[in-house]
Formats: C-alpha cells, structure tokens, sequence
C-alpha cells in the first residue's frame, strides 16, 4: 500500500470518526429536544386539569342517599382536550376509570403498578407501545384540599416524533456519504499535492543513480515548510556524494598511476635479467639495486596509504608526553647521511613538551624535512627550529630551495599533489607526504601552515598544543 492511499485513507476514517460522533450527538439533541417539547405538553395538559378541577370544586356539592349525606365532586374538564393531540383520562382512587377525552377512541388501560405510584404521590413520565403505536404518557396525582383523590393519565403519540427521527437519520447518513465521498476526494487531492516535491525527489534519486550523474539536484520548493528543508538535505547529501565520489575516482587513479612506475621498472629489469643479465656480475648488481629501490618505494607508498586510512577510520592516536627537542635532535641525526650538498643545521630551540603520538610527530617532522632536503639544490641549507608559540609548539622546517607558486599552495597537501611533477617523481615521492602531516596536524589538535617564495624558499611550521604544567 502506497504512502498516499495510506495517508488518505487515515483522513478519511478521523473524517468518518469526526462525522459519527456529530451527526450521533445531533441526533441525540433533537430527539430529547422533541420528547422535552411533547413533555411540557404533558405537563402542561396535568396542570389544566389539576387546575380545572381545583376551581370546579371550589364549592362542595352534597346529596342525600338514605338517611346519609354523600359528597358530590365535579370531574377534571377532559371534555377540553379534544381539539388537542392530547389525550386525557381520570381514575378514582380505587382504581376506576371515571372519564376520558372525546377525542380518545379506545380507554388506555394504566398498569396497576403506575396507577399504585401515582396513588403514592409519584408523578411518571414513560413511553409506552399500545397496539404497535408509540405513545408518551404522564401519570399524575389528582389533589384536592392535599389530599389525592385520584389520579391523571394524560399522553399524546409519538408517530410524528417517530417520522422526524428516521427523516432526520435518513438525512444524517445520506449526508455523511456524500461528505465522505467529498472528503475523500479533497484528502487524495490534498495527499497527493503534499507529496509532490517527495516524488519529484524520488524521480531525481531515480535518474541520478541510472545515469550516473551526481552533478544534478533535487528542485528546491519555494514554500518555507518540511519539504524544502528536506530538498536541501537531499542537494546537500548529493554534492557531499559528489566530492567523495570525485574523489575516490582520483585516488584510484592517482594510486594506479603512482603504481605503474614503480612495477614497470621493475619489470623492466625483471627483462634484462631474463635476457642474460644474470650472468653478468654488474648488470646483475645494477637490476636489483634499482628493484629493491621499486620495492622499496611501494613499501613506503602502502605504508603512507594505510596510514591515511586510518584517518579515515578515525582511529585514535597514543596520547602520551613527548620531549619535542630530543625529538627534534634525532630527526637532525637521522637525516644528517641524506643532506648531501645540503647543509642540515639546528635554528633556535626550546625545551617544549606535548601530549601526543611520538612516532607519528617525528613522521611528520621527517617528512616536512626530507621534502625540504628534496627541493633544495646543492650548497643550499634546510634549518630545523623548535619555538614557542602561545600555548602551543612550533616545530619549524625552513629551506633556501627552488619555493611554491601561490597558485600551488591551497593543494599541496592534497593527497598526490606534486607542485613540481618532474622533480618529485625523479626523487620517488609519491605526494602523500603533506597529507599525513595535515592529518597528523589535525589530530593532535594542531595545524600546519606554510610560507614560500619561488626562487627564495618555503617554511613549513607544525603547530602542536603544548602539554599543561605539571602540578
């Protein structure tokens, strides 16, 4: 079941729910508004007859039986009801019906129990069916001097009240279906209006994954509502898909690329030593001296790969206190063999200490510092400084090699990036290297900023929060 048949259905039984109880309460009103209408007219029948026959026997009236005098008393004027809708009769207080309405055809038999409440000074409104007719009745005391004499049964048929009420459910159910109908109608149109910017989403998901293409976007609605705030989630998820998609594909063929060097040399001398290199001593020498270079550089590549992946897993670092001046004193030492023609020299430094990873803090250090080795020519220097900086350290690699470019400097530390192409790849860098210690920046709480002229040099600075004091 679709969403909108779902969501239209759910309106249409609250609509339907809504509408019982309306209409049940409505019914319910004008029923008991009725039967209170017939009711006064009960009432007020009992109060014309109480009242009529009070005033008719006003005087007492007499007669002899025999040697005893019997009092005489005037019946309740029922003879008055006859133009009426009531019908009207009197009993005794034994029990005998003494007068009736003309208008009554047939006497109405009062059940004893209701004549026996009456009697007890009870007055009863009940609906009663006689002869398959409904009828409401009032049974009252008769008073005379307080005193009950007798009793007055007044009623009137309910026919038309009947009639009414099953025109006016008639009218309700009629009515219900065809607001229900209508309701329908205006909750599929409405349901359907509402999910218009959903399907054209949907149709946008749909065209962009069979085609290929993340560059199109949702429309955006121009109603401030849900919808719109979803739509520009949708673009925003999109153009994140986007730039990650880009840049799988570059890192793929970056890393095929970086790859196919390395593997086609060492095929290459795999070729020489096929066609009889290996009986030659210095050839033999030669071929694998420049493989165990190849592989070499692979092992540097996957490592400084891995590395990265890490990141991307957001996997912790170590988290301990590292001395940034003895730190900074081995990597001068394990470099010095590397500056051939290059003077590798200690610039100021501090006695600074951090919380941090060791190993990857001298990595990045070690990086900055064979990339300066790397772009400084010969008789040029490379000047290794550790300075303070507020509250954090600055380890500081500076070179009087050949510089960046302004334009270069936004991207070098994308991932292989080589500002200069023929130089990096003639010296084996892969262009990982800024990359890492960005990454390495960026994980100790750090960063990492550059500054370089072409022709004069480049000073990198590695910037790494400085340990709280100890207590």
């Amino acid at each position: 079941m679709s969403l909108r048949l779902r969501l239209t259905l759910s309106y249409l039984g609250f609509f339907a729910v809504a509408l019982l109880v309306l209409h049940g309460g409505l019914y319910i009103a004008v029923r008991q508004a009725l039967l209170g209408g017939i009711d006064n007219e009960l009432r007020l029948g009992v109060q014309l007859l109480q009242q009529g026959f009070t005033n008719s026997n006003a005087t007492v009236l007499a007669t002899l039986n025999g040697d005893r005098l019997a009092l005489l008393m005037r019946q309740p004027p029922v003879q008055d009801f006859e133009p009426t809708n009531l019908f009207a009769q009197v009993y005794q207080s034994d029990g005998v019906r003494v007068a009736s309405s003309p208008n009554l055809a047939l006497p109405l038999d009062l059940d004893a129990d209701v004549l026996r409440r009456a009697l007890a000074g009870e007055t009863l409104i009940v609906t009663v069916v006689r002869d398959g007719y409904p009828l409401r009745e009032l049974v009252a005391p008769l008073r005379l001097d307080q005193r009950i004499v007798g009793v007055l049964h007044v009623a009137r048929s309910l026919r038309a009240t009947e009639r009414a009420s099953t025109l006016l459910l008639y009218a309700f159910g009629a009515g219900g279906v065809l607001v229900l109908l209508a309701a329908a109608r205006g909750g599929a149109w409405i349901t359907s209006e509402a999910l218009r910017p959903i399907d054209e989403i949907a149709a946008t998901a749909r065209s962009i994954v069979r085609a290929e293409d993340l560059s199109r976007r949702v429309p955006v609605p121009a109603a401030q509502d849900e919808l719109q705030r979803l739509s520009v989630t949708v673009n925003e998820l999109l153009e994140r898909l986007q730039l990650l998609f880009d840049g799988q594909r570059r890192f793929v063929a970056d890393v095929s690329h970086e790859l196919r060097t390395p593997l086609a040399a060492m095929r290459g001398n795999l070729d020489i030593l096929a066609r009889g290199a290996a009986r030659d001593p210095g050839l033999l020498a030669e071929s694998i001296g420049d493989m165990r270079r190849e592989v070499a550089r692979l092992i540097r590549m996957t490592n400084d790969l891995l590395l990265l992946a890490r990141r991307e897993a957001g996997i912790e670092l170590r988290r301990e206190p590292v001395e940034l001046e003895s730190l900074l004193l081995e990597v001068h030492r394990e470099l010095l063999p590397l500056a051939v023609g290059v003077e590798l020299r200690i610039g100021d430094e501090d006695q600074i200490a951090v919380v941090g990873d060791r190993d990857r803090l001298k990595q990045a250090l070690l990086n900055l510092s064979v990339n300066a080795l790397q772009h400084t020519p010969a008789g040029g220097s490379v000047t290794l400084s550790l300075a303070r900086e507020q509250n954090c350290a600055a380890l500081i690699v500076s070179d009087t090699g050949t510089g960046i470019a302004a334009t270069e400097l936004p991207r070098i530390f994308d991932r292989f990036y080589r500002a200069d192409q023929s130089r990096s790849r003639d010296r084996g860098g892969a262009g990982l290297g800024l990359a890492i210690v960005r990454w390495i920046a960026d994980a100790h709480g750090g960063a990492v900023r550059v500054a370089s002229t072409p022709g004069v040099g480049t000073t990198f600075t590695l910037l790494i929060p400085c340990a709280p004091p100890a207590p």
